[in-house]
C-alpha cells in the first residue's frame, strides 16, 4: 500500500441500513483503486453494521469502526475516522450518498497543482429513494478563502484534501463542520479546484437536519462571527450572499 497515493474515505454511519450498500458499492466501483473506506458507526441500531460487515470481509480496504462515546453530531466520527487514515488524501462520503465510477480519477491529477490543496466537484441530487431529480448543483471553477465565505460552493460528499500539504484537519463539534473546515483550509493561502465534472449523488431526506431553515441561518451567522472573527458588517454582507445562495440551491 503507496501512503503517497492512497486516498483515506471517511464515512460516518447511522442506521443507514437502507443505503450505506450502495453507498459502498459506488466507492468499490471507483476506476481509481488505491483507497481504503473507513467507516464509523454510531451507535447504530438497525442492521447497518452487519451489511459493513459482510462487505469488510471480502474486501481489506473497507473498515469498521464503532464510536465509543457517541454524541448524535457528524464530527465526532468523522475524526476518529481521520484518526485512523492511512492516507495523504482525505475525501467525505456519507453513508446515504453516492459516487459516480470516476470521480477519484477525475481529481488527483489536480492536486499536483502546489497551491491546490482541495479538490471538489459538482454533483447531482437525487429523491430519497434512489431516483435522479435532473438537478445538479454546479460550483465556480475555483474558490479561494474570500469567495467561500459568501457561501459554500464545495459539497462535503465531493471534497478530497491533501494531507501533506495542510495536515490533518479535524472537525469542530458544530454544526456545519464540513463548511467551518473547508474555510480553516483555504484561509492558510490555498485555492481549491473543481473539476468541473458531475461527479456524485446527494441524497435529499425530509429527516435532513438541515431541512429546519432558521436553525442553519444561526450556524452560518456562528461560523462568521465566532468561528472567523469577521466584523459585524462584513459578516452581514457575506451572510446575505450566503443566505441568496443557499436560495438559489433550493429552486
Amino acid at each position: 500500500m503507496n501512503t503517497q497515493t492512497l486516498i483515506s474515505i471517511i464515512m460516518p454511519m447511522h442506521n443507514s441500513a437502507a443505503f450505506v450498500g450502495e453507498a459502498i458499492e459506488s466507492v468499490l466501483a471507483q476506476s481509481y483503486r488505491e483507497w481504503e473506506l473507513i467507516i464509523v458507526d454510531d451507535e447504530s441500531t438497525d442492521a447497518s453494521v452487519s451489511i459493513v460487515e459482510a462487505y469488510a470481509q471480502k474486501d481489506s480496504r473497507i473498515r469498521l469502526f464503532r464510536n465509543p462515546k457517541p454524541i448524535k453530531m457528524p464530527s465526532a466520527p468523522r475524526n476518529m475516522g481521520l484518526s485512523m487514515a492511512k492516507g495523504r488524501y482525505i475525501a467525505f462520503l456519507d453513508s446515504d450518498d453516492m459516487w459516480l465510477p470516476e470521480k477519484l480519477t477525475q481529481q488527483i491529477p489536480l492536486m499536483q497543482n502546489p497551491q491546490v490543496a482541495i479538490v471538489y466537484s459538482n454533483y447531482e441530487k437525487m429523491t430519497e429513494s434512489g431516483k435522479k431529480t435532473g438537478r445538479v448543483i454546479k460550483a465556480p471553477r475555483q474558490a479561494d478563502y474570500k469567495k467561500l465565505l459568501r457561501g459554500n460552493v464545495i459539497g462535503n460528499l465531493t471534497g478530497i484534501y491533501d494531507k501533506e500539504k495542510v495536515g490533518i484537519v479535524p472537525f469542530l463539534n458544530i454544526h456545519h463542520e464540513d463548511y467551518a473546515m473547508w474555510l480553516s483550509i483555504l484561509k492558510r493561502g490555498f485555492i481549491a479546484q473543481n473539476t468541473g465534472t458531475v461527479a456524485a449523488r446527494y441524497r435529499l431526506s425530509s429527516s435532513s437536519v438541515s431541512t429546519n431553515k432558521y436553525r442553519v441561518l444561526s450556524w452560518q451567522w456562528n461560523i462568521y462571527r465566532n468561528i472567523e472573527h469577521i466584523s459585524i458588517m462584513k459578516s452581514t454582507i457575506y451572510f446575505v450572499s450566503y443566505a441568496f445562495k443557499a436560495f438559489l440551491k433550493t429552486l
